[in-house]
């Protein structure tokens, strides 16, 4: 990512569809094209893997480190491959176009999903499915039968599990295993569309000369996969509970810091096993994308793991991590780490050590560059140096026009008025903006679809610290046209990133 390019972000479940969720069918690949004549080089996505209701269906909470989100498979795709027939998605109820409605999606899908399996069986696995299942044994068999576990023991967490399949006891994996074949299959089956439709996707792309970045959530969730098949890769009791859990330490923004809730890794079993899970992971997500974003790049040098069972992250403390030692493995083995840290918040030097030690670009926040001392602020457009990536603003943040709308005090509309020689309204905000961040010495400027099209926050993604309303925002037909690039692309090429 050394020369100039811009790219945009926007998740997949975002994008237009008849079917209630962006998806990676037709219009997946209408917006690859709408990318690349449009000069950019990149698109960014969220994480890839699996979201549930229980979760809020965040991407990053989720079942599977490895795993694919089968409910942004394309039915209109399955039709194309033969898995379902025309009639079979010719009248899908009358979804939202705006938001995604996570249970009518699910509720809708899953019904196409048992038709494409019945015939699937009736037909017989075929060589390309076999070859996928083979590639990907190491993890597709351990995700299909905890799923098929989930539903058999009614959604409790793997830990509330019988003692015999808690602890993956080998005549209790046997039993269950034949019993519940037919659903391990179907998860199986649907995880192999998945990846054909996705390795589709990621071949168009190639063919655009675009590149996907994608994302890497730093922690799991407990009740996942990950945690059952290696529960001595984390800190769990004996019981196979969070002994520890992660979070942030109490700052200026609050008090008792911040209480994720994630289970922290137990780093040296990570060390003794010389890093082969984490080299899977991230040897998984680059086979599904070009470059990835590491998400809390700070806990890989060092993490603040908090009692389990503590209301507040005050009695936690900084434990160091072998981040080091982990990219310097895989580094050793590879021509390249197309990583992109998320350096953002709190930093120590160690950290942007470690980063310029490996070549890792860190992330810039236009939307963050207007507060405190703003000739010094690391992301007012001007401090911002040629390795790092630039944002206007992320998926956790209010979209440009949002912030300016309702985050932005009147002294600091008038520095920020001051900075760009003029006042503007709401309604140009992020046109500034763009701009500075395309004419910054910034390698690489990504900015939210959102920003483009210059929408309020009823448009934001995330709202970091709620759990209803998030990652529902999607993209209407009328707004995914070349119109709504065409100013976009001309600014693309006027500050040479194309």
């Amino acid at each position: 990512m050394n020369r100039r390019g811009s790219g945009v972000l926007l998740h997949v479940s975002s994008l237009p569809s008849a079917y209630g969720i962006g998806d990676l069918g037709p219009a997946a690949h209408r917006f690859v094209d709408l990318l690349a004549g449009a000069g950019q080089r990149y698109w960014q996505i969220l994480p890839l893997n699996p979201t549930c209701p229980a979760f809020g269906n965040s991407p990053y909470q989720s079942t599977s480190a490895f795993a694919g989100n089968t409910w942004l498979i394309s039915p209109e795709q399955m039709v194309a491959d033969g898995l379902l027939g025309p009639g079979d998605i010719e009248n899908p109820p009358g979804f939202p176009e705006d938001r995604v409605d996570y249970q009518a999606v699910m509720n809708y899908k899953n019904s196409l999903f048992d038709r494409a399996f019945a015939g699937f069986k009736e037909r017989g696995a075929d060589f390309h499915y076999k070859e996928f299942a083979a590639e990907n044994v190491s993890w597709l068999d351990d995700y299909a039968i905890f799923v098929a576990l989930k539903d058999r023991f009614g959604g409790k967490v793997w830990g509330d599990w019988p003692s015999g399949i808690r602890d993956r006891h080998e005549e209790a994996l046997r039993k269950h295993g034949t019993e519940l074949a037919d659903r391990i299959l179907r998860e199986k089956f649907l995880q192999y569309v998945f990846d054909r439709q996705w390795r589709a996707l990621k071949n168009h792309c190639r063919e655009r000369h675009l590149q996907i970045i994608g994302d890497i959530p730093i922690y799991l969730t407990y009740d996942s996969v990950d945690l059952w098949a290696n529960p001595g890769l984390f800190k769990l009791d004996e019981y196979k509970k969070p002994a520890f859990v992660a979070g942030v330490p109490p700052d200026a923004f609050s008090a008792t810091g911040q209480l994720w809730g994630n289970p922290v890794y137990n780093w040296d079993a990570h060390q003794q096993q010389g890093f082969s899970w984490w080299e899977s992971r991230i040897d998984r997500t680059l086979a599904l994308v070009d470059r990835l974003r590491l998400d809390h790049f700070r806990g890989f040098v060092q993490f603040w793991e908090v009692p389990a069972g503590d209301a507040t992250a005050e009695n936690g403390r900084w434990v160091d991590a072998p981040g080091r030692d982990l990219f310097t493995l895989l580094a050793r083995s590879r021509s390249c780490l197309p990583i992109i840290a998320e350096d953002l918040g709190y930093i120590t030097s160690d950290v942007h050590e470690m980063m310029a030690h490996f070549g890792f670009p860190g992330m810039k926040i236009l939307t963050f560059g207007f507060s405190g001392d703003v000739a010094r602020n690391p992301h007012a457009p001007h401090n911002i140096t040629k390795g790092c990536v630039a944002y206007t603003g992320t998926h956790d943040n209010n979209t440009v026009r949002g912030w300016f709308e309702h985050e932005v005090p009147g002294d600091q509309k008038d520095l920020i008025f001051r900075y760009i020689g003029g006042q503007v309204g709401a309604d140009q905000i992020h046109r500034i903006l763009i701009r500075l961040a395309m004419l910054s010495p910034a390698d690489t400027v990504i900015v939210p679809m959102q920003d483009i099209l210059g929408l309020g926050e009823e448009a934001r993604m995330n709202r970091p610290g709620t759990t209803e309303g998030n990652w529902e925002w999607r993209l209407r037909p009328e707004q995914a046209g070349e119109q709504a690039m065409r100013e976009f692309s001309e600014v693309t090429g006027i500050y040479g990133r194309w």
